[in-house]
């Protein structure tokens, strides 16, 4: 299959010895720049598709076709396996199926399904979880859905910040007995959480944010974790340099005179401008 290559390199980073940190991904030009870096994994978060295709917070009002067609043009632009976060699979367990098999259409190599309930209920503030059996149904329902045994599916649990750390453990162990390939964890706030969550499973970690206590990626290898994830400061970044460029501008500073702008030597390369024009020789007839 076309995408099976980024799904077996995901897969090798959770068979393997060491803990990387992901590549916070969102559209083509970010994917195309963390795959030049030289990232290993991108990260396509919840929250920045929900700021990159609608400008609006994450609190799940992106669709799921919004969320697929977002993956399937960075699928199109760069060979980077990406991890995504499919939130609570949009819906119930039969909206999960769907979910997945999306996902893996557009070219996913990986994708998490939680158990937080999504959207927020009416009159209710905080976070919450759904029922550990209606968990566990989404849990099989995405592995139902899977065509490409190479896609990788995780369940995600936020339960350490919204109920317990054993509440945690409970659920993690109950989607690892219904056959996950990893286990993603929000929420964790001591190396004693840690400890605990890796003495109770067995499956490679992942971990959506750490306390300053566990920020030593050699550390977290040694408890299992295969990817930490350090945020999503690339898409907070640009927000900023586009406000301030469009402040100078609008304040009058001529183009030539801003700040912060790419080379053109970057420009060119994040573009794959030599590619186009080769191409363009060969099948336009243009000189190169």
């Amino acid at each position: 299959m076309a995408f099976r290559s980024r799904r077996e390199k995901l897969r090798s980073i959770l068979s393997g010895p060491a803990c990387v940190h992901p590549g916070s991904v969102y559209d083509a030009i970010s994917i195309r720049i963390a795959e030049d870096l030289g990232f290993p994994l991108g990260m396509f978060g919840g929250s920045v598709a929900s700021l990159a295709v609608l400008g609006d917070p994450d609190v799940t009002l992106i669709t799921l076709t919004e969320l697929a067609e977002q993956v399937r043009r960075m699928s199109r632009a760069a060979s980077l396996p990406v991890l995504v976060d499919a939130d609570h699979g949009y819906g119930n367990a039969l909206n999960v199926r769907r979910t997945v098999q999306e996902l893996e259409t557009v070219g996913a190599a990986g994708l998490t399904i939680e158990d937080t309930l999504l959207p927020a209920a009416f009159g209710e503030a905080k976070a919450q979880l759904i029922s550990l059996e209606e968990g566990v149904g989404k849990i099989k329902a995405a592995l139902d859905a899977r065509g490409d045994p190479s896609l990788v599916i995780m369940g995600r649990t936020g339960a350490a910040s919204i109920t317990s750390i054993e509440d945690a453990i409970r659920r993690a162990r109950a989607y690892e007995a219904a056959g996950v390939d990893a286990l993603f964890f929000t929420g964790i706030k001591s190396r004693a959480e840690l400890e605990a969550i890796v003495g109770a499973t067995h499956l490679p970690i992942v971990l959506g944010g750490v306390p300053d206590e566990l920020n030593a990626i050699d550390d977290l290898a040694g408890q299992r974790v295969r990817i930490a994830l350090q945020g999503h400061a690339p898409i907070a970044a640009a927000t900023q340099a586009i406000y301030d460029v469009q402040k100078a501008l609008r304040e009058g500073t001529a183009p030539k005179a801003l700040k912060g702008l790419p080379s053109a030597e970057l420009t060119s390369r994040v573009t794959r401008e030599a590619e186009v024009k080769a191409r363009s020789a060969d099948f336009l007839g243009l000189k190169r």
